[in-house]
């Protein structure tokens, strides 16, 4: 067994409690230790802190994490110690119809068990003394180590700065992927981005670099709609000031946007994304809502009008493809990671990261293990 620093969630609305647990030191057949460098603090890791989300405790939070394989259980090809790797939060299978469809963000077994923070045997792999401690999403990067399936650790170069790679582990593939697998945005097109965070910014290099003609975002902070420009976008719409809907209407001539992404997930905003696409527009919900929130669209101007309100489950990636490209597009310049990274932490500094997200501020703390 390895002794580990970790973050441990205890109850919604309560700090994180900063404990030394175990992991095995042998992983499992079809499983990876993997000794974490870095972890982006995400505002799904806030969700569940906060109580939005019912969410068992205890559990290590965190699932945005990049680092370097100790050992490879006995069946796994592919991976070997020393190689670095970006885990992902929506382990796969590989047999379900989901994964053979190409699809493994809609795996099967993840939902049943990833999802309920345990593996694939339905156990944890963390332990404080003689209690088992969940890991969340099967990640729990808020630690110094972490075990995941072996699809949940996808190989990278190793020239890419783990700090940014790490952040490729969720809001940069949402956000792009988003754009580029669900949408299937066209150059040419017009782009609404409600929501400038971490994913929401994404979106925008999304559009870029689908080739948009427009790129419009919205927020209600200055400083946001700033580095939405910075990003890409070609306006900006500080929805605290104006009407959103009133204002896309007339920034598109009255037409609507082809393409709008919710991106901070609230109910009036994804309604004003439905709202402010065009006929035939597809409206795309990507922001994380809490537990039981609905919304109230109007169905006959759905289907008069031929409208799509669609989800987007991280960006519908293929882990394995998607990090791994969007890394390369990173080391040649043509994805923004740097800027995204606006605080780095020690783990000890955690609670006080979900302090100022509450407060608005920043775009990425990463927790920096060192190594």
């Amino acid at each position: 067994m390895i002794t580990m620093n970790a973050a441990v969630f205890v109850g919604p609305n309560e700090p994180l409690e900063l404990r030394e647990l175990t992991i095995p030191s042998e992983p499992g057949p079809q499983e990876v230790l993997v000794r974490l460098v870095a972890s982006g603090v995400c505002h799904s890791d806030l969700h569940a802190l906060d109580g939005d989300w019912e969410t068992p405790a205890p559990l290590v939070l965190g699932h945005e994490g990049a680092g370097v394989v100790v050992a490879v259980g006995s069946e796994v090809t592919g991976l070997e110690a020393d190689d670095h790797v970006i885990l992902s939060w929506t382990p796969s299978c590989q047999k379900c119809e989901f994964c053979v469809a190409g699809r493994p963000v809609l795996c099967q077994l993840a939902n049943e068990t990833a999802y309920q923070h345990v593996f694939f045997d339905g156990k944890p792999r963390l332990h404080d003394g003689d209690k088992d401690v969940r890991s969340f999403l099967a990640v729990g990067s808020f630690g110094e180590y972490a075990m995941v399936p072996a699809s949940a650790a996808i190989k990278i170069r190793r020239d890419a700065p783990l700090a940014q790679a790490a952040l490729v582990g969720c809001a940069v593939t949402t956000g792009i992927g988003a754009v580029t697998n669900t949408a299937g945005v066209e150059p040419g097109s017009t782009v609404l981005v409600v929501g400038c965070g971490g994913v929401g910014l994404n979106v925008v290099q999304g559009a870029r670099l689908a080739g948009a003609k427009q790129i419009i975002v919205a927020d209600v902070s200055a400083e946001k709609l700033e580095l939405g420009r910075t990003f890409g976008a070609t306006h900006t719409i500080n929805s605290r000031e104006v009407d959103l809907v009133e204002t896309v209407m007339a920034l598109t001539d009255g037409r609507g946007v082809d393409y709008a992404f919710e991106a901070i997930g609230l109910p009036f905003t994804i309604e004003a994304c439905y709202e402010a696409i065009r006929r035939g527009g597809t409206a795309v919900v990507v922001g994380q809502v809490a537990d039981g929130v609905k919304i109230s669209i109007d169905p006959f101007v759905m289907s008069d009008q031929e409208k799509r309100l669609i989800g987007s489950n991280y960006g519908s990636s293929r882990q394995s493809i998607d990090f791994p490209k969007i890394i390369d597009l990173y080391m040649e310049g043509r994805v923004d990671l740097d800027s995204m990274v606006t605080d780095r932490i020690p783990l000890s500094g955690v609670n006080e990261a979900f302090a100022e997200m509450r407060k608005g501020r920043g775009i990425r703390t990463v927790i920096e293990y060192g190594g």
